[in-house]
């Protein structure tokens, strides 16, 4: 199997988080791509460094001027007089202001606002190049699928809980939405993402809303007590053509293996029939991670690949989430050891 990686994703180094009103080291850090790329090693993974994908294949998920803020909104922080080292919102605008016609600073600090949904995703001269690597293993791992075989994208930085046009969750580009648009570029009539990362997919299902040529199953901890806090509610079902073609399946605290890979087992049934899966791959469910939830185990990853690998689909797996990188890199090879055998 492939995997895709581009030694450019470790330049970008997010420093800044808040966690419950106390800064704090950012937890996605290099180190978890180095963990995660000796996994593969380790497996005899055949890395490659991924074509650069083109402007249109970002834009058939992310808006033009979200675009254009990454790549380029770092020269305006820093040409702004008494900056920090990062990009970081300190307001954002909320549905008051939206509901009254708020629009779009003409400045670097409304546009950090207006383009970020949280302060978990600083944003610096290295953010974009890295992002755009992470993006284009998606769709190189993607162009495998739609040859008939399995590929692994080590997406870094991650990507699901970017949505169109903002970033969040120290998301950027939604690396997972590009591959399930480049699947269906390249001939699948449907396309099926499901999400086993421990948070809710929220800009994955953001961007697919409204389709029903792309299937969305999410498999998280409860949002009533996890991030993102407000959306990943069993009763989110899609809108418009997408109505009832998105599925989520929240999990309360500490539910285990049996609980999880249920629910695992169920959103894949959930998706209906695909010509081509996306797999958003976390594994911060981990009972062994900082901030762990569902507390699942080795073996559970294990399982759950063996659920993905007995659907029968090529696939594309995606890096998500994932934070202990003491462990990562077992769990990975746990996770395609069950798919793949």
């Amino acid at each position: 199997m492939k995997a895709f990686w581009n030694d450019i994703q470790l330049t970008h180094t997010p420093r800044f988080f808040l966690q419950r009103g106390t800064v704090r080291p950012n937890f996605e850090t290099p180190a978890r791509a180095v963990a995660l790329l000796a996994a593969c090693r380790a497996m005899g993974m055949d890395i490659v460094a991924p074509a650069e994908i083109d402007r249109a294949a970002l834009m058939a998920v992310h808006a033009p001027a979200y675009l254009d803020f990454l790549r380029d909104g770092p020269a305006a922080w820093d040409a702004m007089l008494e900056h920090g080292p990062e990009m970081v919102a300190n307001i954002h605008p909320t549905p008051e202001m939206l509901a009254q016609g708020a629009r779009l600073s003409p400045t670097v600090v409304g546009e950090v606002g207006w383009f970020t949904a949280d302060t978990s995703c600083p944003i610096a001269a290295e953010t974009w190049p890295a992002a755009l690597a992470a993006a284009s293993g998606a769709c190189a791992a993607a162009d495998e699928v739609a040859l008939g075989r399995h590929a692994y994208a080590l997406a870094r930085p991650p990507g699901h809980h970017a949505y169109p046009a903002r970033a969040g969750g120290h998301c950027y580009l939604n690396n997972a939405a590009v591959a399930a648009e480049r699947l269906r570029a390249r001939g699948a009539g449907r396309v099926g993402v499901l999400d086993i990362d421990s948070h809710h997919g929220n800009g994955t299902q953001g961007a697919f809303w409204e389709r029903a040529d792309i299937a969305f199953a999410s498999v998280h901890g409860d949002p009533g007590g996890y991030y993102p806090w407000y959306v990943g509610h069993a009763g989110e079902r899609g809108g418009g053509l997408g109505a009832g073609h998105n599925h989520n399946f929240p999990l309360p605290r500490g539910s285990g293996d049996a609980a999880w890979l249920e629910a695992v087992s169920y959103a894949l049934r959930s998706l209906g029939q695909v010509d081509a899966l996306v797999v958003s791959l976390g594994f911060d469910a981990s009972v062994d991670e900082p901030l762990s939830f569902l507390s699942v185990t080795a073996d559970g990853f294990a399982r759950a690949g063996e659920i993905v690998g007995a659907a029968g689909k090529p696939a594309a797996i995606v890096q998500e989430g994932g934070y202990n990188t003491e462990i990562i890199g077992g769990l990975l090879h746990s996770f395609m050891t069950g798919m793949v055998g």
